[in-house]
C-alpha cells in the first residue's frame, strides 16, 4: 500500500532552497542550495542530497553531504557560499555537479561516479582559450546554473541573473547582468 506524500516533503529542520530535481536510475534526486536555521546569510552549509523512488515520493532518504564548500580551491577557508546547483549525467556516464560560486560570477564543476556520492572538484567553467568564465570585465554574470544533456550528446549550460552585483562582490570584474545566457559545453 502506498503512503501519501506531503508538502513539505523534507523534514522541518532541513533547508534546501533552489531545489533541482533529477531522475537517475528510478530515483528522483533533489539538489539545492543549503541554508542553516538562524544563519545571517543564505547558503552557508555544504551541499546535501535527498532522494526517493520515482514510484513512491513519500519515501525520502537523506543521502548525506555530497560536496563541501572548502573543496573548491578558491574557497579553501569556506567563507564563500555555493548557490543553486544542478547535476547532469555526462556522455561518459559520470555525474557532473555545476554550482554558482558565490557572487564572483563563476561556475564550479564537481564530478562523481554516482548521483549522490562524494563529488570531487573538477574545475571551473572556462572557454577554449583557458580563461575562466566571469574573470573578464564585460562577461555575463554566471549564476544559478541549469544544465541540459540533449539526446544528441550535446550539453548546454544555462545561467541567468538580472540584478546588479556590486563590483567588489565580483572582484571588480564589472560583469554584465542582462538576463539569460546559454553556453554549449565540451
Amino acid at each position: 500500500m502506498k503512503r501519501q506524500a506531503f508538502n513539505p516533503y523534507l523534514p522541518s529542520w532541513e533547508y534546501v532552497p533552489d531545489g533541482e530535481p533529477r531522475v537517475f536510475g528510478g530515483r528522483v534526486y533533489v539538489y539545492g542550495s543549503h541554508d542553516a536555521f538562524g544563519a545571517p546569510i543564505f547558503c552557508v552549509n555544504d551541499y546535501v542530497c535527498w532522494s526517493a523512488p520515482t514510484d513512491d515520493l513519500s519515501d525520502w532518504r537523506y543521502e548525506g553531504v555530497i560536496y563541501k564548500r572548502k573543496q573548491d580551491p578558491q574557497n579553501r577557508f569556506g567563507v564563500r557560499s555555493l548557490y543553486a546547483p544542478d547535476v547532469v549525467q555526462g556522455p561518459d556516464g559520470r555525474y557532473y555537479l555545476y554550482y554558482a560560486f558565490d557572487f564572483l560570477g563563476r561556475m564550479g564543476v564537481a564530478v562523481c561516479d554516482t548521483p549522490a556520492g562524494k563529488y570531487e572538484f573538477y574545475g571551473h567553467v572556462h572557454f577554449t582559450d583557458g580563461h575562466v568564465w566571469g574573470t573578464r570585465s564585460g562577461e555575463p554574470f554566471a549564476f544559478d546554473p541549469g544544465v541540459l544533456a540533449d539526446t544528441d550528446g550535446r550539453i548546454y549550460l544555462f545561467s541567468g541573473f538580472a540584478t546588479r552585483v556590486p563590483p567588489p562582490a565580483s572582484r571588480w570584474h564589472n560583469l554584465t547582468n542582462e538576463g539569460g545566457v546559454m553556453l554549449e559545453l565540451e
